[in-house]
Parts: structure tokens; sequence; C-alpha cells
């Protein structure tokens, strides 16, 4: 097992190899705008593998696909007598889909933006269902007539039989 630094580092080094003898070694013409975005090594160092996005439809992305399938003993080769490293990984190439899922992502969003529009201008002249303020209040007694509210009138007034009714000081 190496260093998970050096397999950091060598994942960095294989990623401007690539990118830059796909520009310069490479010739098929099968090859579309590609760009390498990441490259990633096992952590036993012998396995590489090498994210790419293709600009272009999906004819183009299959034959760039094509194209760097083929190519690949030529990078790996360029890529051991550029690094001297006695076991050159073997190098996969996948499809970067990261680009894809932000574009998807915006649309989304998008579609997200035009229904809060489209709800914030429904909702400008609208008003409420029901009353303004939908909450029970107590009824307000006009009848009070200078009585003193804790003072019991005539019919709260126990019986002789009857417990006294038990007020929140009494509990």
């Amino acid at each position: 097992m190496a260093d998970p630094a050096r397999a950091r580092k060598l994942a960095v080094r294989i990623r401007q190899i690539v990118s830059a003898a796909i520009e310069t070694q490479i010739k098929d013409p099968r090859l579309g705008m590609v760009t390498v975005t990441d490259a990633r090594v096992t952590s036993d160092l012998r396995e590489a593998t090498v994210f790419y996005t293709v600009y272009g439809d999906e004819t183009q992305i299959a034959d760039s696909a094509a194209a760097l399938a083929s190519a690949t003993g030529v990078l790996r080769s360029t890529v051991g007598k550029q690094t001297g490293i006695k076991f050159v990984p073997t190098l996969t190439f996948v499809a970067d889909i990261v680009p894809d899922t932000a574009r998807e992502l915006e649309e989304a969003l998008e579609r997200a933006r035009y229904a809060d529009a489209e709800l914030a201008r429904a909702r400008e002249g609208a008003q409420y269902a029901g009353e303004a303020d939908p909450y029970r209040k107590p009824a307000e007694d006009d009848d009070h007539d200078g009585e003193d509210e804790h003072e019991l009138s005539a019919e709260d007034t126990p019986s002789p039989g009857e417990d006294l009714p038990r007020t929140r000081s009494a509990l």
C-alpha cells in the first residue's frame, strides 16, 4: 500500500500527462474536443481511472470514447516514460457526468424560479378567505355593573352540602 499523498500526486501527474498527450500525440480523427477533468489512482498504484468530458453530441462522445480506448496503450507508455515509476498503472477512461448533472441541476433551478415567479404573480391581489383574525376570543361581558369579578354571586354560592368551588389559589 502506498502513501495516500503519493497516490494523489501521481493522479495529478497522470492527468497532466494524459491531457498533454491527447493534444499532441493522439491523431485519431474520431477524437473530439476532449477535456481531462480528473484522475484517480488506487491505493496500490496499479490502476488509474481518468475522467473526461467531450464537447459535442452523443455520436462525438461515443467516437471519442472509442478513440481513447484504442489509444490507451500509447497513453500508458507516455505516462511511464514521463513519470519514471517501476510499475505504470493501467489506464481506464470514464466519461465524466458532472457537467451533465450540473446542467440538469441548473435547469431544475430555473424551473423552480419560474414557478416561484408565477406563484408571486398569482398571490399579488389575493386576500384571506376568512376573517382577518380567525382566532376565538373570550366574549366580553358588558353587564358587570360595578360587580367585583372575584365575588361569588347568589347563583354561584354553594349550598350547605356542596363543596366550595376550587380556585387556582386553592390548588
